[in-house]
């Protein structure tokens, strides 16, 4: 059963950009474009191995978003990295994640980043 890579952004063209990345290594590939989808899918369906958080998301906000993640233990195995092109937001959302990535994310750099996590049970 291949990994699960959910990639939470708007932006259709990034999203694109991550998808290809992630999927280059073997990764199964789910995309949400808004974070009130987000939610709903969160609540339900396959953990991820990995999620791409988008910080500016329409209708609910990636900050709520990794509020439930991080206060639900299904999520604990699952590594989160949120995505942001806003440096000050990624410093004060640092401690809670994983990874803070700002943006523009390099394809390459994504796909080696996520080519070298193992499941966090493993470390």
């Amino acid at each position: 059963m291949k990994k699960l890579a959910l990639i939470i952004e708007d932006d259709e063209d990034l999203a694109n950009i991550f998808a290809e990345a992630l999927r280059s290594i073997g990764l199964e590939i789910e995309n949400i474009t808004d974070g009130s989808e987000a939610l709903k899918r969160l609540q339900g369906g396959e953990t991820p191995f990995v999620i791409l958080l988008d910080m500016h998301l329409p209708h609910i906000p990636g900050k709520e978003l990794l509020r439930v993640l991080k206060s639900d233990q299904k999520f604990a195995s699952t590594w989160i990295m949120i995505t942001t092109a806003d440096a000050r937001l990624a410093e004060d959302f640092r401690d809670q994640v994983d990874f803070a990535l700002i943006k523009p994310i390099l394809f390459g750099q994504l796909r080696d980043l996520v080519n070298r996590l193992k499941p966090k049970d493993e470390i």
